[in-house]
């Protein structure tokens, strides 16, 4: 019976067909996209589709770009464990919309850039270019490891399906659309991928209000459990999520991910006109509105099943990313095809960030490290540098999952990722744009001592993960029929993949427990402030 604990069911032959269909799907647009331009060889229509990009598609791929096989399997199990307060974060996407879009887009549009560290050398030095764009490159690397193995990892717990013959094959059929097509393709693919990924939400939804008798029954039950209650005012920096973290230090940490990163810049410059770029931001908003009340509906509805039996507390499940895994084959599992469907869900978002990434990484590093040194390469010599630097990518992308694999809950770390490097890089932007006393020496040490103090804390953090101010919510194992032990009602453990050391230094509780989403504000602020100090002792900067 659904919701009382147990073994469930493996893939069947039908789920498997769905799945594999998906991913063909996402080689086909590629490869369509491929033959489409395949007089258009130019790095300009590799790298921005030819500036010819219009807002729909192009907002849909920026939800896309960042809605991972995380925050599939991630956002979920985060509602199910400590309730909606993470639904507040639709508030900081609002924030950093029209942030981006009426101070960021239109520099980096007027600018003409491709690469967003472009911008650094004009107003700082070329070092500081070469400082920010590797900074980019190790985030990238990190965070899109990251985004290949944990899907893969609760997949493979769940589902059966082989870890690291998913994990090459996610690889693989990225470095190939992204090879032959360009951003045309990634673009494109990231539009199927949105739908697929929106499409294993409501099968979830739907199937679990059919099982419990209806959405109110869902919110009801959401509601006895304190699932409901998102709205903190504590103003302690070391709680994880409250108003405030969410608010102030989300809005920051979303605002270096869409303004400054330049998987979402090079979509920006990539429309037909400002105006495009602008409205695509916005139309983006809504989509990350419904990506997210729709993950967060999903975690409720796990928690009207398995409120009487948590799956993580009876030993059905290891870590709390397996949980939707769990409950897809649980109550999905009798329609053939259906949890295939889901898992295609969750490799659509890690096949949009993957491909963005290597597009990404592909057009900093022939901008910025390539371009300035030999300026007499050919047209066709860029073109097939591209594809060379795509493959290339790619198998890095492949080879840190390995890494991703020391990190701990993968929404938190993902994010963390984020917050400990865009932090210091947003900083330098904005000490650029919003003081003409800044000069190179002070936006290089400010980065430098920004980039230090994230490091530490993030580092920290990881090392010596928060006890005692996770917020968990209350669990049951009261229903399960399958339970290892006796009936109890407890706190389920943050179970996370780091060890957790014996001997905790004195900063464990304090410095190190900073909420992770004031990494970035930490990051920024510190950029900025020391920037400008060291900007007026070594004196003023003339720019253009």
């Amino acid at each position: 019976m659904t919701g009382t604990g147990g073994p469930v069911a493996t893939f069947s032959v039908w789920d498997y067909v769905v799945f594999a269909g998906t991913i063909l799907g996402a080689s086909g647009i590629g490869l369509f996209q491929a033959i489409r331009n395949r007089k258009e060889t130019s790095s300009e229509e590799f790298l921005l589709g030819g500036r010819q990009m219009t807002a729909v598609p192009v907002a849909m791929s920026l939800t896309a770009s960042f809605m991972s096989g995380i925050t599939v399997i991630g956002t979920p199990a985060e509602a199910y464990r400590f309730g909606v307060a993470y639904w507040l974060f639709g508030f900081s996407y609002a924030i950093m919309s029209a942030i981006t879009a009426e101070i960021f887009v239109p520099l980096f549009y007027r600018l003409g850039i491709t690469s967003a560290y472009e911008y650094l050398e004009m107003r700082f030095s070329r070092p500081i270019r070469v400082i920010g764009t590797s900074m980019y490159i190790v985030q990238t690397a990190l965070y899109t490891g990251l985004v290949i193995y944990a899907p893969a990892l609760a997949l493979n717990q769940i589902t059966g399906l082989d870890l690291w013959g998913v994990l090459v094959a996610t690889g693989a059929v990225c470095i190939l659309y992204c090879t032959l097509g360009g951003l045309k393709a990634v673009i494109w693919t990231d539009v199927l991928q949105m739908v697929i990924m929106l499409a294993g939400f409501v099968a979830v939804i739907a199937r679990g209000a059919v099982v419990q008798g209806g959405l109110a029954r869902i919110w009801e039950d959401a509601e006895k459990g304190g699932r409901l209650e998102a709205f903190d005012f504590d103003p302690d920096p070391l709680k994880r999520h409250t108003f405030w973290t969410i608010i102030i230090g989300g809005s920051v940490m979303w605002v270096s991910i869409y303004s400054i990163n330049q998987s979402q810049v090079q979509r920006y410059v990539s429309c037909k006109t400002l105006g495009h770029a602008k409205m695509a931001l916005y139309v983006n908003m809504v989509g990350l509105w419904a990506t997210l009340s729709l993950a967060m509906f999903s975690g409720l509805t796990m928690f009207s099943i398995y409120k009487d039996c948590d799956p993580l507390a009876n030993g059905d499940i290891s870590t709390p990313d397996q949980l939707l895994p769990y409950l897809v084959m649980d109550i999905l599992a009798a329609y053939p095809g259906i949890p295939g469907l889901f898992v295609a869900a969750a490799y659509s978002g890690t096949l949009s960030t993957v491909s963005s990434s290597i597009n990404a990484l592909v057009a900093v590093t022939v901008e910025d490290f390539i371009l300035p040194v030999r300026k007499n390469l050919t047209e066709k010599q860029v073109t097939w540098m591209n594809m060379g630097l795509s493959v290339m990518f790619g198998a890095l992308c492949i080879g840190m999952a390995g890494v991703a694999s020391m990190m701990g809950s993968v929404l938190q770390a993902a994010l963390s990722i984020f917050g400990m490097i865009s932090g210091p890089l947003l900083g330098l932007y904005l000490l650029g744009m919003l003081f003409r006393t800044s000069n190179s020496t002070g936006g290089l040490v400010g980065m430098i001592i920004g980039l230090v103090l994230t490091l530490w804390v993030g580092i920290g953090s990881q090392l010596y993960p928060s006890i005692e101010k996770a917020n968990l919510l209350q669990v049951s194992t009261e229903g399960c029929n399958n339970t290892m032990s006796h009936n109890y009602t407890t706190t389920a453990p943050a179970v996370t993949l780091t060890p957790q050391p014996d001997a905790r230094p004195a900063l464990a509780d304090s410095w190190y427990s900073l909420s992770y989403l004031y990494f970035s504000l930490l990051g920024t602020l510190t950029t900025v402030v020391c920037g400008l100090l060291v900007s007026m002792i070594t004196g003023k900067t003339s720019f253009s």
